[in-house]
């Protein structure tokens, strides 16, 4: 730790670079980010489907719910970065899911 902070500073970037580069997960070719979006994706559509088809009741408005639900969870993990954060940074996305989630899915059962 002799040197100053500015001539240390290419070797910390480099090194931020590095580790970011390793972080970056490739599965069948593709980024896990881009695989992520294409799972949210997907069930943005099977949503749109399930609207355009008029399906209707309880377990479609609940599978619905919980594609709404894991959706945001994926956003949390991979696009927010909450999935390398433990402990208490993580709780207010997880928390507010399950609150709002539990509250709709109570709505939609209590309704039917």
């Amino acid at each position: 730790m002799g040197r100053t902070f500015p001539d240390a500073l290419p070797e910390m970037t480099h090194m931020a670079i590095e580790a970011t580069e390793r972080k970056r997960m490739v599965v069948g070719g593709l980024r896990v980010c881009t695989w992520t979006w294409l799972v949210m994706l997907a069930l943005t559509m099977v949503t749109w489907i399930i609207g355009r088809l008029g399906l209707s009741g309880l377990g479609v408005s609940l599978t619905v719910l919980a594609f709404a639900l894991i959706k945001g969870q994926m956003i949390g993990d991979w696009f927010m970065g909450l999935r390398q954060v433990r402990g208490p940074w993580r709780w207010p996305v997880v928390v507010w899911l399950l609150l709002v989630g539990g509250a709709i899915a109570t709505a939609f059962a209590l309704s039917a």
